[in-house]
């Protein structure tokens, strides 16, 4: 679990942003404007496609095709939750996240899944992303948009222990790539709605 310093929300913002948390430093700031688009805009006709082909990749855990998805400068962001009281200002544990991650660090996880190494996912576990209550947002840069969706993670492993749920609200940037590669994501908030993860590791995506 990485340390990070994590912003306070801002106007606009979905969610805690980590600028300035450990591998953080090289994200995009890019950030929404406005109110969210109508579900006919072909913008947001085209993230919600591109959210659940994700789902079916890490669903059936096709990772090294997920990687293809992101772009070089990814941050993918994961604070941890904290319960706090009314008016205290934040929500989320200064300079604690559970993912705090990089293209390169993400591709070391995806890597080790092909080792003797990874038996936390030996045998591998059945996942089921669902993925709801899409909104999509302009941003000042054309080839940008900011996407709200909440994500539900079922997860079971094994025949023995219970399966694991994971409730999630995801900000994403997505950017739009040159040519006909489309859509990439370019910056993920997790704001999962649990202080305390009852799931027995996290090696996942969400």
């Amino acid at each position: 679990m990485r340390r990070v310093r994590t912003r306070e929300r801002e106007s606009g913002n979905g969610g805690p942003y980590s600028a300035e948390s450990a591998l953080g430093g090289h994200a995009p700031r890019t950030q929404r404007t406005g109110r969210s688009l109508p579900f006919s805009d072909e913008r947001h006709l085209q993230a919600h496609h591109w959210l659940v082909e994700e789902a079916y990749l890490l669903d059936a855990q096709r990772y090294d095709e997920w990687l293809d998805l992101l772009t070089d400068d990814i941050h993918y962001l994961m604070p941890v939750r904290v319960s706090t009281a009314l008016g205290a200002g934040f929500d989320s544990a200064p300079g604690m996240a559970h993912f705090d991650e990089n293209k390169y660090s993400l591709s070391r996880r995806v890597a080790r899944f092909r080792t003797e190494h990874a038996w936390t996912e030996d045998p591998p576990s059945r996942l089921r992303h669902y993925v709801t209550n899409v909104r999509t947002f302009a941003t000042d840069d054309p080839d940008h948009v900011v996407v709200d969706s909440a994500v539900l993670l079922y997860r079971s492993r094994g025949d023995v222990r219970e399966a694991a749920i994971v409730s999630a609200g995801r900000e994403d940037l997505l950017r739009r790539m040159p040519g006909e590669a489309g859509w990439a994501l370019a910056r993920r908030t997790i704001l999962v709605d649990d202080s305390v993860l009852r799931t027995q590791n996290l090696a996942i995506f969400l």
